[in-house]
């Protein structure tokens, strides 16, 4: 099943420079990090990322080793492409996915420790790991935390047994609060991501959620409405009427009600889908809202600097052959206006 395609875009250097303007507006002496790790151990129904379970990628472009090597090849880039990197500090990295805990703790922190050798890792910075509550363990937690980790970001997305199985997904509920528990020993902050309106779930469902991920007293928690997107298991579940559409309006409920319970817990409104107790918003996701500068790296990962927005070519493989080269993964970039 193919993830989801890349925009349309104009032609991308195959150095990766950018434009002398696009250097001159860029936030003078900050940047954060987004690093797309695209494995996953199975896929989920309703998910379009550009993610890759066993068996969909084969040679080179299913290593873990030839992956770390390959998003060590694109930050010495960066530090080409930017040139001035010893002026640079970096005020966020956020490891995304797939999911990023399936390689070694160690690798995530090697990564992490590459990114701050490019680029000087503010005192305070924000580093965040997604992760599925059943692919860490109280040592990887520890490890991360050790390798500068502040942040790990769960995908619990439910606590209702059936709503997890409609989702395919391969936790049960009491991973969570093991996973939870695991980070707090660590020294981590805690997120816990949320969906609402999945097929079959109900008003009370949804409540016994959001009143479980509360209970955890996470940092953060997030919350999304399910989208049947083109090309997933999902879309052609519903197009073969096996389960049905999620309703707007059930979705509507689901999030004056999640709103209605974080904000009674304590937790205040900031983003769309993301609420946080005072002081413990993503600082990574903000910076994408105020048009911060950020590189990408990974396959499919998408970049700001300066007003210009580039992202990169969406196979491991071509990815990681692209730099091989010596040539910038970009795929395509466009000019904001």
């Amino acid at each position: 099943m193919p993830p989801s395609a890349l925009p349309d875009g104009d032609p991308a250097p195959v150095d990766g420079r950018l434009p002398p303007a696009a250097l001159a507006a860029r936030d003078a002496g900050a940047i954060s990090a987004y690093v797309h790790v695209p494995f996953c151990r199975v896929r989920c129904g309703y998910c379009d990322f550009n993610t890759y379970a066993p068996g969909e990628l084969t040679g080179p472009a299913g290593s873990a080793t030839a992956y770390g090597t390959a998003v060590e090849r694109e930050i010495a880039l960066a530090g080409e492409v930017l040139q001035d990197a010893g002026n640079l500090s970096l005020a966020t990295v956020f490891v995304g996915g797939g999911t990023p805990t399936l390689l070694p703790s160690e690798q995530l922190t090697g990564i992490v420790r590459r990114l701050a050798s490019q680029w000087q890792l503010e005192d305070d910075a924000e580093v965040t790991t997604e992760a599925n509550p059943d692919s860490v363990t109280i040592d990887s937690l520890a490890t991360l935390r050790a390798g500068g980790f502040t942040r790990v970001s769960f995908g619990m997305q439910s606590s209702v047994p059936h709503v997890l199985a409609t989702l395919e997904r391969t936790h049960g509920p009491a991973n969570v609060a093991a996973a939870v528990a695991g980070a707090r020993t660590a020294g981590l902050d805690v997120s816990l991501d949320l969906i609402y309106g999945t097929p079959g779930e109900s008003i009370e469902d949804w409540r016994r959620s959001l009143e479980a991920a509360i209970a955890l007293e996470p940092d953060h928690i997030s919350a999304y409405a399910l989208v049947v997107e083109a090309g997933t298991k999902l879309a052609a579940q519903v197009r073969r009427g096996l389960i049905t559409m999620p309703d707007d309006d059930d979705e509507a409920d689901k999030y004056e009600l999640a709103d209605e319970l974080l904000t009674a817990a304590g937790y205040g409104w900031y983003e769309i889908s993301n609420w946080a107790r005072p002081g413990k918003e993503c600082r990574h996701n903000l910076a994408y809202w105020r048009g911060a500068d950020w590189w990408g790296f990974g396959p499919g990962a998408h970049s700001h600097v300066g007003g210009v927005r580039w992202w990169n070519v969406k196979h491991p493989g071509a990815y990681a052959d692209r730099l091989v080269r010596g040539a910038s993964p970009a795929a395509a970039r466009e000019d904001l206006t």
